[in-house]
Order: C-alpha cells, then structure tokens, then sequence
C-alpha cells in the first residue's frame, strides 16, 4: 500500500495548507494553480522566494519549436519539440517592510496559510512578517479573461507605524525549465509607463522552423490606498513602486490589475495596444469587489451544472471537485483554436497542447458537462489539423492522415520514436470521438461532413500500415499500444481492433451519407472490407483472453503484488530495458478496447480479461485507474472499483506516482467524473440508448450528478434509492436497471436489489 504524504487538508471545497512545504514547495504549487482558459499560473508567491520553486505563467496556444537534434537521427523524425512557454512574469512583486526585502523562504515568515477555493476561483496566501501581516489574493478572470487580478491587504500587528514600499513589476527575464541550452524565449519589444501604471511588449524568439512568432502585451494598473511614486524600465523589466505607512488605524490595500493580449488575436501591434488600454479604461471603473463577484457568479453557473455532491466521503469529495475545477481552469471550450494540455497552465513537462487524452478520456465529459458547441469544437480542432495529419503520414512513407501524439498545430513535435510513430493507436481514437459524439448527440450533421472528410484519411491510413501476412491474416507490425512499457511490438489486440473498427464505421458512414467528392471507389471500399474480415487478433483460448500482443504470454507473468513496494514506481527504480523484458502493464491496453466497445463483450469475457490483466498493472499511467474502476464497477467488485477511483481522484493531491511536482496531471482529472458516472452509475449510451445502473460504494452516503443529452437536463442521484429526475427538456425513454422507462418528471427505484 503506498504511504500517502498529505501536503493539504481535507476540505469539500479547498486545498488548503497551514504550512509553507520548503521541501515540497513545487508540488504545493501546482495543487494551488488557476487558470481560465485563456492563460494561468501555478501556485507560485509573487513576492520574492528564495528556495526551490518553479515559477510558470502560461499563455493559451502561445508556444515555441524547440531544436530537438539528439543521438542518431532518423528519417521522419520530427524536426522540432514543441514546447509550452512560461510567460513574461507578470505576477511579480517586491515587498519591503521598513527597509527589509520579504522574501518568504526567510525564518521571520510565521503564521502562514494558502488556500484554493475552487468553488470561487480564488488563490490566496497570508502570513506574518515580523510585525505586519501581509495577505495576497489572486484570480483569473472568467468573466474578462484578458485579466488578472492581485490584491495584498497589509496590517500592523504590534500598535505601531511601519513603511512600506511595494515595487509591482513585469519581468521578461524568464525561462523554460527543461529548455535545450538555457534559453530564453521572449524579447523585449517595448516598454512604456503611464499615470495608471506601465506595460510591456514581447515576442518570442525567432525560429528556423517557420512557425509564426508570437507577440505578447502585458499592461499593469492598480487601485487601493498607496501612492505610487517612482516608474522605471530596465533591460528586462518594468517597475512601478508605491510607497505607505501602515499603522493600526491604517491598514494598506493595493490591487493590481493586469490586461493580457495575445498576437493570436490581434496581429496588428496598434490593434492590440488599444484594445489593451480600452481594458485598462474599463476594468479602471469597477471596484475590486465588482470584478471579484462577475468572476466568482461565472464560476456559480459552472459548477451548478458540472458539481458532483458526495455525502460520506470529504476525500472523494475534494477530488472530483478539485479535477474539475482543474479541467474547466483549464478548457471550457470558448476557442476551437485550442485544446485541453496535458499539464493546462500548472507545468511545462510534456512538450505540445494536445494528447489523444482528449478524445478518449475527455470527450464524454464535455458531452454531458457543456453543450454541444464544446465537445463539436474539439472535434473542430482536429479537422481543421487534417492537411497537417495527412503531413505526417507522408513522412512515414504511408497514405491518408496519422494525427500526432503530440502538437501545437497538426504537425507531430514529440521526439521519442517509441511513441511518436508506433503508439499510432491514437489515430483510432480521433475516430471514436467522433463515434462518441454523434452517438451521444444524435446529431450526425459533423459525421455527414468533416467528420466524414476525417474518417477516411484516417481508414486510408489504416489500410497502408496493415500488411496481409503469409497465413492470409491481416497485421499490423512495430507499434506501442496504449502500455507504454512494451516498444515495437506486433499485433497489439486494442490496436488491430480499433483499426478494423475504424474502418467499418467509415464504410457504414459512406453508405449512409453519400459523399463521392471523397473519391472512394469500390476497390478501395473491397480492400477495407477485406482487412476488417481478416484482421488478426491474438487470444488465448485456454484462459479464454486477449492477448495484448504477439509473445505477451511468453514473459514471466508475475503479479504486482508480488514485488517488493520498493521497486515502485518502476519508471522511477528500474532500467528501461528492465522494464520492457517485464510483464508489467502501464495502463489499461486490452482493457481500453473493452471500455471502447463494451457491448461487444459479454461479462464473462470481460471479468476473464479484468482479471488477468489488472493484477499486471502499475498504473503508472494518469490515464489507468478511471478505465480500470470503470470496468470493475461494471463487474461488480466495487472494492477495486472504489480503489481505483480513489486513485484517479487523488493522483495530484496525494501525488500518487510522485511526479506532481512540475504540474497536474490535466486530461487524466476527467478519470474520476468517468469512474463515478460511467462506473459507480453506470451510464451507458449504447446504440443511441441511454441507461443506468447505479451502484453505491460502502462507505458513501449519497451522490448526486447532472448531465446534459440530447437538449436534456438530467439529475441522477444515487443513495438507499436511485432517483433520476428530468429538470428541463422533452420527455425521454431511457433504461433503468435494465427495465424500460418514460420519463416525464422523476422516477425513484431502491437500489438494494
């Protein structure tokens, strides 16, 4: 059993701590970070921090083409590592109390606290300096998301006068922590002060890869009860300083308002600087508590929808909320431009903005969570990557288009061979999204469209990377199914599968919505219907499984159980070598195809594959315990359920693979809204039907949920009886336990059965 080290309480509403972790100080940075949307930044103080921290700003699609030229070089790889830009520090503060620089990693700091409150969107921080008490609160707004708000409330504590002087300050003298030849990303442009305060303008670097340059302005303005009385610029940075006197019948406030504008909205630099002071004008008007409340009541509508009430378990309480918070700081759908980041705006590990997380995990939250405008952008963004998908499939000698493992913009910019071009599951994933959406929705305009244009350079890829073996069977040779810890392997089960699937679905689409513009003949159509006929699927008749790919059976199959607890994390104790001879399973490989299309499989075969494979598994993987509390749920054996949905909704707070630290873990965090509402609950939308089978864990009271399907508002709530009640929308027959219902208004049925 892991030795969980709790850095924050528990609370149904906050992360909160009252004390400042030194040693684990960048892991109680990453639980505290905002965003919304359009830009955020990890937990980090903006006053001066002298011990270990990583400060990160991030900006929404701002990004830079790394130089990625390592070891031997091979044709098609990719030419560049596209990486998340830590923003032009714009947080930054220096505090001085009577002469003396705060810098918080000093001993004279006492009393400290910090707290997220997701339920309002809010950071904040306090703590005693000597014989002021210095508080900071900060949000990003989600009702302007061009602005980000800092406040700090100064107070004497011993009866008597101290000065203070406050330097508020834009620095460009930033880095990315894990850049190739200590780089830095940003020049200055210009700098300029003003009688409200100042601003910077900054564009990154230039690059030999052809990819736009990005120009950034950052403008500064205050309110509050301090004078500001100096300005100044130096190479990098903008200084505006206020001076006060803080004394017990004067405490000291200052705000500090900060207008972010990107060039992906205004390419024109005149544009952009005054639509920046328009901002400023604007925000100037309103008062602090104004611009809090307009961004806290969006945050209301948000979670009115989107909550998820557990009665019985403040721990799994806390995490799904704080997974959804992090999620919709993260996405929200508002820009079809952008897409959810592996790390959002909490770390800069994990180079690009998109993973196929999103289309395999994300997806049936936004479907049941937003409307459909959301999730139908998310498949919006892989359409309008087409061009550069079928790019990367002519690198690697093939037809039709392979999306990438990772990207900005369409074109494949990660830079491990093992992944980027044999983990080519992926390509099935964008498929099913599609399947999942039109599914979900009923809607089958996107499918008879773009969709439609997508699926078949997906299926022509298809049928070039299969080969028809010499025993008439058709493979699919040297890939990296969904367990990373198995390279170059032959005949992955979930791949083969998921291919074949492919291609019958984009068969069944042409039939139904003709589309001769797309230039399938039958010849093409007979060699598809000829892979999905022949296609090769490894199984084991004697144990009655799936083989997860040629030559599995033949490792020494030795449970997790069975190791020493030391060895794990393997990918933090073992050789990679070790770990690929091993038969150790990252994340759910055979199990993700089950989960993909489990009304194929009976429970029979489901349990037999549950069962063999789940006792091999490390989940080292973010993306393992939902899909495994999933399918254990459905099984009936809500222990592991509950387990793995403890671990799904805490990975990040209680830092189960030891890797939060350098930022969460985004896409995974819809792994617990997944357990709870496709496991514990049961919902299913099989064949356009939607059902449920609700089961309670044991030591849970009650949960209650919402989703939206088909212009409907459903509540499901689960305790001694389920009731699930239809707040807005037409009428609606569903399936219950099994049994056929209309639903009007509510219907409630005991759930001891």
């Amino acid at each position: 059993m892991k030795q969980i080290k709790r850095l924050m309480d528990i609370d149904p509403w906050l992360i909160k701590s009252d004390k400042l972790e030194k040693d684990d100080r960048r892991l109680q940075e990453s639980l505290t970070s905002i965003g919304n949307g359009y830009m955020g930044m990890r937990g980090n103080f903006s006053e001066s921090y002298s011990g270990d921290s990583l400060q990160g700003i991030y900006l929404a699609g701002v990004w830079y083409p790394d130089r990625t030229r390592v070891g031997w070089w091979k044709n098609g790889y990719p030419e560049y590592f596209g990486k998340a830009l830590n923003a032009v520090n714009f947080s930054k503060v220096k505090i001085y109390i009577d002469g003396e620089e705060v810098d918080l990693a000093s001993e004279d700091i006492q009393n400290f606290h910090t707290s997220l409150d997701m339920k309002k969107g809010t950071f904040a921080y306090g703590y005693d300096y000597k014989s002021v008490r210095i508080s900071a609160e900060r949000f990003f707004s989600l009702a302007q998301k061009e602005l980000a708000v800092f406040a700090f409330l100064f107070e004497s504590l011993d009866g008597k006068e101290h000065q203070l002087q406050f330097e508020s300050i834009i620095d460009a003298t930033v880095f990315n922590e894990g850049s190739n030849y200590d780089t830095r990303f940003w020049n200055v442009l210009s700098m300029a002060n003003h009688d409200y305060g100042s601003n910077m303008l900054v564009q990154t670097i230039p690059n030999d890869f052809g990819v736009e340059q990005f120009t950034a302005l950052m403008n500064q303005s205050y309110s509050g009860n301090i004078q500001m009385v100096e300005q100044s610029q130096q190479e990098n940075e903008v200084v505006d300083t206020f001076t006060a006197s803080i004394n017990p019948e004067n405490s000291v406030t200052l705000e500090r308002h900060v207008i972010v504008l990107t060039s992906r909205d205004y390419e024109d630099e005149t544009m952009m600087a005054e639509t920046s002071e328009k901002m400023v004008s604007d925000v100037s008007q309103k008062s602090y508590i104004q611009l809090y409340d307009e961004h806290v009541n969006k945050w209301a509508e948000r979670w009115k929808l989107s909550d998820i009430q557990i009665e019985g378990d403040d721990e799994a309480q806390q995490g799904i909320r704080f997974n959804l918070f992090q999620l919709f700081s993260t996405y929200y759908g508002e820009d079809e431009r952008l897409n959810i980041g592996p790390k959002g705006f909490t770390g800069e590990k994990y180079g690009g903005a998109t993973y196929w997380d999103t289309e395999a995990y994300a997806m049936p939250l936004y479907l049941a969570l937003t409307d459909e405008k959301v999730p139908r952008n998310l498949l919006k963004y892989r359409y309008n990557h087409l061009e550069a998908a079928k790019h990367n499939a002519r690198q690697q000698g093939l037809e039709g288009a392979l999306y990438p493992m990772v990207t900005f913009n369409g074109i494949e910019c990660h830079n491990e061979w093992e992944i980027t071009f044999e983990e080519i599951h992926r390509n099935g994933a964008m498929a099913y999204a599609i399947y999942n959406y039109t599914n979900y929705t009923g809607d089958e305009s996107y499918l008879a469209h773009e969709g439609l244009e997508v699926l078949v350079e997906i299926s022509r890829f298809w049928a070039s990377r299969v080969h028809l073996a010499s025993n008439g069977f058709y493979m699919i040779h040297g890939v990296t199914g969904p367990n990373e810890y198995e390279n170059n392997i032959n005949n992955n089960w979930y791949t083969n599968r998921l291919a074949a699937w492919v291609l019958q679905y984009t068969t069944e689409a042409l039939v139904k919505f003709s589309r001769p513009d797309l230039g399938v003949d039958a010849l093409e159509l007979a060699t598809w219907h000829d892979i999905v006929t022949k296609m090769y699927y490894p199984k084991d008749e004697a144990l009655g499984i799936f083989v997860q790919h040629d030559g599995f059976m033949d490792k020494e199959l030795k449970p997790v159980a069975e190791l020493n607890p030391n060895n794990l994390p393997l990918n933090q104790n073992w050789s990679w070598d070790k770990i690929l001879r091993s038969p150790y399973i990252k994340q759910a490989d055979v199990l993700q195809g089950i989960y993909f299309f489990g009304n194929q499989f009976s429970l029979e075969e489901k349990a037999r594959n549950f069962n063999f494979y789940e006792p091999l598994t490390v989940h080292e993987s973010s993306l393992s315990p939902s899909i495994h509390s999933i399918i254990a749920s459905e099984l009936g054996l809500m222990e592991k359920a509950v387990e793995m949905y403890q671990r799904t909704a805490r990975l990040d707070l209680d830092n189960y693979n030891n890797d939060t630290d350098d930022g969460l873990h985004i896409t995974s965090m819809t792994g617990s809204w997944l357990a709870i509402v496709q496991g514990f609950a049961q919902m299913k939308t099989w064949d356009g039907k939607l059902s449920f089978a609700p089961r309670l864990p044991e030591n849970w009271s009650s949960y209650k949920f919402h989703i939206n399907y088909r212009h409907r508002l459903l509540e499901v709530e689960v305790a001694e009886n389920v009731t699930i009640t239809l707040q807005s929308g037409p009428t609606l027959d569903l399936e219950l336990y099994g049994q056929p219902i209309h639903l009007t208004n509510s219907i409630t049925i005991n759930t001891r059965r």
